[in-house]
């Protein structure tokens, strides 16, 4: 009578490891799709004049410890402005920055243009507010040729997949203008509360396991109290993989990880006193025989 229910038991099983792996090969594709709409996504700003100055930006990379982003910029002068088909400028260019960007940059007449990356400079935010953590900042670039104001046709994306950006462009006498907002991608922000869900699961089962021992006067069952003990190794290894490799005092850490460290020791030490006290104890004459 027994076999039919096994058998159902273990279907269920299976059909519930199934579920949870489809659930999340969808939810890996749709975090993928998601991800290359933003990263494919490009913001425009400035003029169509014939005689102007392209430059295409790029956010290669987000430093969010350091609060600043690193730019990559491609130059390309048209038009009269141009010589070789807009490989080298006909004057010295310069182009004319935001405080943000750190110095105007400059390239000499009849010179080959080469990408070039650029520091930029965060404001707001912190990364102590992992993985919720937002950051601002002003893009402004102008460009003087000749002595003169020319205009600037911009085009900006974000290459950095563990973070989203929102942005506003637009143009203001000759200059691109873009305001920047960039905050954890739905990835990061997803698989971080997963972390802190999984940090408090097994911190709580491991205080379900101590409180079964404890009940049950188990004593030093060593099994069992070298699973806890891997487990409060374990997590600190989990935390570390953590995307964007957020420092130690992030909020990660104290709405999960260093509470469940401390539950985790806490059941580890007493398990192990309140077990040497039980193996410590006597144990009971047997029975004589008659």
């Amino acid at each position: 009578m027994r076999r039919p229910t096994r058998s159902r038991g273990r279907l269920l099983v299976a059909g519930l490891v199934l579920c949870a792996v489809a659930a999340a090969v969808a939810l890996g594709v749709w975090l993928q799709f998601g991800e290359r709409h933003h990263l494919d996504t490009r913001y425009r700003a400035g003029g169509t004049e014939p005689d102007r100055v392209d430059i295409t930006a790029s956010v290669q990379r987000v430093d969010a410890a350091g609060r600043e982003l690193t730019l990559r910029l491609l130059v390309t002068p048209r038009g009269r402005l141009a010589e070789a088909g807009g490989v080298s400028p006909a004057e010295s260019l310069t182009l004319q920055t935001s405080a943000a960007v750190r110095g105007d940059l400059a390239f000499p007449a009849h010179g080959r243009i080469s990408t070039v990356d650029v520091p930029v400079t965060l404001t707001a935010g912190s990364i102590t507010d992992y993985p919720f953590d937002a950051y601002d900042t002003e893009l402004e670039f102008g460009a003087v040729q000749g002595g003169e104001a020319v205009p600037v046709r911009m085009t900006l994306t974000n290459n950095d997949a563990l973070f989203a950006a929102s942005v506003d462009a637009s143009a203001a006498d000759d200059a691109a203008v873009f305001s920047v907002g960039l905050e954890r991608s739905t990835s990061v922000l997803i698989f971080a509360v997963f972390m802190m869900a999984a940090m408090w699961a097994l911190a709580i089962a491991v205080l379900i396991g101590a409180w079964f021992l404890l009940s049950r006067r188990k004593g030093l069952t060593w099994p069992a109290l070298g699973w806890m003990a891997a487990t409060l190794f374990a997590l600190a290894a989990f935390r570390n993989t953590a995307p964007g490799a957020p420092p130690i005092g992030s909020l990660l850490d104290y709405i999960a990880f260093l509470w469940a460290e401390t539950v985790i020791a806490f059941c580890v030490i007493t398990v192990v006193v309140m077990g040497m006290r039980a193996e410590s104890r006597p144990s009971p004459d047997p029975p004589a025989s008659p």
